[in-house]
C-alpha cells in the first residue's frame, strides 16, 4: 500500500450547536478554543507545545471521539481506571475522508501500564509477540507495540511516544513510524522530542498562550533549545546552576 494523498482524519471541529463557556475547563485553554484551526496532514501531524498548553487534552478528545478508549488501546480495550476524561470530545465533529482504515490504536505514555495489564488480563498477547509487555521495559513495550501490534492502513494517535525511549529508541521509533506511514497510515502525535519532530514534511502545530499556529521545525523551541544547549552546553550549564552555586 502507498502512503495516504489523501488523510483519513480531515479535521476537527465544534459541533454547530454547542455551548462554549470559555470559563470553564477545558474551554479555557486557548489552543482548545482555537481547536477548529486543526487540519491534518495525511501522513503525520504533530501538536507542540509547553506542558499544559492543552495538546495531550486535545489529542484524548480526538481520540475518544473516533471511539477509542479513554486510557488507550485499540477501539476494542474500553476499561476506565479513573474518570479523569474531559467533556470536550462531546462538543467535537470529526471530518473523515477515504479510504477507511483498517486499524487503529491510542497510546498514552500515562495509561500504558493500565493498557498492559488489561492484555495481560484478557490473554491477548499475540500481537505483542507472544510475551506479557510487562516482562519488558518501559521503552521494550512502546517498540513492541510500534514493530509488532501497528500493521498499517490505520489511524494512530500517539501522546508522548518518546516518555520511555532512550535517543537512540527514539530514532527506530521513526523508522517504524516511516514504515508505517509507508503502508498507508496515518499519525497525530503529540510530542517533545525533537529528534521525532524531524520526520520529513509533517505538519506541526504549535499549542501556546495565543492558540494554535503550524509551524517549521526549525521554528520550534523543541529543536531551537536543544541545538543552542548541545553546541553552548559549557555556558549554558555555568548559566544554569550559577544562582545555586552562589547560595
Amino acid at each position: 500500500m502507498p502512503p495516504r494523498k489523501r488523510p483519513y482524519l480531515i479535521s476537527v471541529s465544534f459541533l454547530p450547536d454547542v455551548v462554549i463557556d470559555s470559563q470553564a475547563y477545558p474551554f479555557n485553554i486557548p489552543s482548545v478554543r482555537d481547536l477548529p484551526k486543526i487540519r491534518f496532514h495525511p501522513n503525520v501531524t504533530f501538536f507542540v507545545g509547553e506542558n499544559g498548553s492543552g495538546k495531550s487534552t486535545v489529542l484524548e478528545a480526538i481520540a475518544v471521539a473516533l471511539g477509542f478508549g479513554p486510557e488507550g488501546g485499540t477501539k476494542n480495550v474500553q476499561f476506565q481506571t479513573t474518570h479523569s476524561v474531559s467533556p470536550l470530545h462531546n462538543a467535537l465533529r470529526i471530518a473523515r475522508g477515504t479510504p477507511k482504515t483498517s486499524d487503529g490504536y491510542f497510546l498514552r505514555a500515562e495509561s500504558f501500564f493500565n493498557v498492559a495489564t488489561y492484555m495481560d488480563q484478557v490473554g491477548y498477547l499475540a500481537s505483542y509477540g507472544n510475551r506479557s509487555l510487562h516482562e519488558r521495559s518501559h521503552g521494550e513495550s512502546f517498540m513492541a507495540l510500534l514493530l509488532n501490534k501497528l500493521r498499517g492502513n490505520g489511524i494512530y494517535l500517539l501522546d508522548e511516544p518518546e516518555a520511555a525511549l532512550s535517543p537512540s529508541r527514539q530514532m527506530a521509533a521513526l523508522r517504524a513510524i516511516h514504515h508505517l506511514v509507508q503502508a498507508s497510515s496515518q499519525f497525530v502525535i503529540a510530542t517533545h522530542s525533537p529528534i521525532l519532530l524531524a520526520y520529513p514534511n509533517a505538519r506541526i502545530i504549535q499549542f501556546d498562550g495565543t492558540g494554535l499556529a503550524e509551524i517549521r521545525y526549525e521554528d520550534t523551541e523543541h529543536y531551537g533549545v536543544t541545538r543552542d544547549f548541545l553546541n553552548n552546553y559549557g555556558r549554558r550549564l555555568e548559566q544554569l546552576l550559577s544562582d545555586e552555586e552562589d547560595t
